[in-house]
């Protein structure tokens, strides 16, 4: 299984892991893959907490984060964060915030804990904590920085390129793979519909081979959507990717920090029970349709808010979802190949089970190429 991106970050296998648990990106990165951490739902403390763990227990082995960052180039000074939610919540309109009571009231949820704001977190999807964030990710031995929305900033892809960091960034479509590459990012990330989270709508199928052909040699490539066994592992690397991107097979690891009714939810699911949805950041994100994605989609619906104002709204529902036990009713964002995922199994075991199946896909296809040429 060994690619050239093996050799680029020192790893056994070109297997790349998003997760927003720690525990799951050391243990990736221990069984001979790349954990890569997601930034997102941390404010800047919590996110130096988590690397500092990290850096303990990843046994000097390569990992990397990923941040939700805008590409801009305005410089905004530096606010602090209840400021930056009060001026946020400013921006909502009366209407959503009615709407949302009405669910908080129609899912019975109780108050959130005294002294619990209930915005902890969502400020990781504006430009300001994010830059924050790198800044913080910056100062730990991180070999990879990934960009979950558009191409990083210009100064942000230097400052990485300066520490000998790679920068990679997701893309939907062929032209955000070339516009990606022409800003210096060095791994972009083709990631198909199936996939779950913030994701397109070109499969992934079909989307890889046109990033390969779009980028040719000036980056590598990464696939990723419904990639969770060593057969997709396979196709992807016939597809022309260097390697994979998974996250939602991490989902159901033992060490994953899933809530165990999101986790029950994951393990029953099939294929067919995903939907794109808007409903909690804004952007379309794939995962579990649940009474609450059903509930945006509503005739009642106001509709969504854009990005970051729909995560700011939500927030404290969201919470108020956890503390209740009911987050499985909310928010399970997942891919397609859920209904792959049928029990709960460690990191290694995933990441063992992986590189078996792969072999034994290989040497199929290899036979058979060998049975014809004897044919003929």
């Amino acid at each position: 299984m060994r690619t050239r991106m093996c050799d680029l970050f020192e790893i056994e296998y070109p297997i790349f892991a998003f997760c927003h648990c720690r525990d799951v990106v050391a243990a990736v990165s221990r069984a001979g893959g790349l954990g890569v951490l997601g930034a997102v739902g941390f404010t800047a403390e919590q996110l130096e907490i988590e690397l500092n763990w990290i850096d303990e227990h990843v046994d000097g082995k390569p990992y990397g984060v990923d941040f939700v960052m805008p590409a801009s180039t305005e410089a905004t000074p530096p606010l602090d964060p209840q400021q930056l939610y009060e001026h946020l919540q400013a921006l909502v309109p009366e209407k959503h915030r009615q709407f949302v009571e009405e669910l908080i009231k129609r899912f019975d949820l109780p108050p959130l804990p005294e002294g619990e704001a209930g915005f902890s977190g969502v400020l990781g999807w504006t430009p300001e904590v994010s830059r924050l964030q790198a800044e913080i990710a910056f100062k730990h031995p991180i070999k990879l920085m990934a960009n979950a929305l558009g191409t990083p900033p210009p100064d942000i892809i230097k400052q990485a390129h300066e520490r000998g960091i790679r920068v990679a960034a997701l893309a939907g479509r062929a032209k955000h793979a070339e516009r990606h590459v022409a800003a210096g990012v060095d791994i972009v990330i083709a990631q198909g519909t199936e996939a779950g989270g913030h994701t397109g709508e070109v499969a992934t199928l079909v989307l890889v081979p046109e990033v390969v052909d779009a980028v040719g040699d000036r980056a590598h490539v990464l696939a990723a959507g419904g990639i969770a066994r060593g057969r997709q592992i396979a196709a992807a690397l016939a597809l022309g990717a260097d390697g994979v991107w998974t996250g939602s097979v991490w989902l159901t690891t033992a060490e994953s920090d899933t809530a165990p009714e999101v986790m029950e939810s994951y393990l029953k699911a099939t294929s067919s029970d995903t939907v794109r949805s808007r409903s909690f950041s804004g952007k379309p994100a794939r995962m579990l349709r649940t009474p609450w994605t059903d509930a945006w989609e509503a005739p009642d619906s106001p509709g969504t808010l854009p990005l970051p104002l729909q995560n700011i709204l939500i927030a404290p529902a969201m919470t108020r979802f956890f503390h209740a036990h009911k987050a499985h009713l909310m928010f399970a964002p997942v891919g397609q190949v859920v209904g792959s995922l049928k029990q709960v199994r460690r990191v290694r075991d995933v990441i063992h089970e992986m590189v078996e199946e792969y072999l034994a896909t290989v040497e199929r296809l290899d036979a058979g190429l060998r049975d014809s040429e004897g044919e003929a």
